[in-house]
């Protein structure tokens, strides 16, 4: 435990304007503590999310250049099913094409589903009616949602 650096006086008889300086002494060391504390812990976050985030990066790459060759063996594949070389290719450039096209319109599908945030407007707007001791609406529950 930490102890406070003012000594007491002798006699343990302290003034209530020494104890509520003692007090507010310790609450401030006590604060800078657990600032401290946080940094530290916050500096270990951020080297553990910086190197998953580099590896996610060199995964992504990977997985881009893996695509690439799938890509390529799937129309050296149809390549020797007897299509010409560079139907084959095209093929293969328009599965792509048509694989993103699904992906956007899956995307898009799910952006329009989008709360803006709704429900939390809501219980915000209660939770300052909550709070106010005359019973009225806030301002904020006036307002209709965009």
């Amino acid at each position: 435990m930490v102890r406070s650096e003012t000594p007491e006086p002798a006699g343990g008889d302290q003034s209530l304007g020494d104890l509520v300086a003692l007090a507010a002494k310790d609450v401030s060391q006590l604060i800078r503590y657990e600032i401290d504390l946080a940094k530290i812990e916050l500096k270990g976050d951020a080297k553990r999310v910086g190197l998953a985030a580099a590896l996610a990066g060199v995964a992504a790459f990977v997985g881009c250049l893996v695509l690439v060759l799938f890509c390529i063996a799937f129309a050296y594949g149809l390549v020797a099913l007897g299509i010409w070389t560079w139907a084959a290719f095209l093929i293969v450039a328009g599965t792509c094409v048509l694989l993103v096209a699904v992906a956007v319109g899956i995307a898009l599908l799910k952006l329009r589903h989008l709360s803006g945030l709704r429900k939390t407007r809501k219980t915000v707007t209660e939770g300052f009616g909550m709070l106010r001791h005359d019973g009225q609406q806030p301002e904020i529950a006036a307002r209709k949602p965009r």
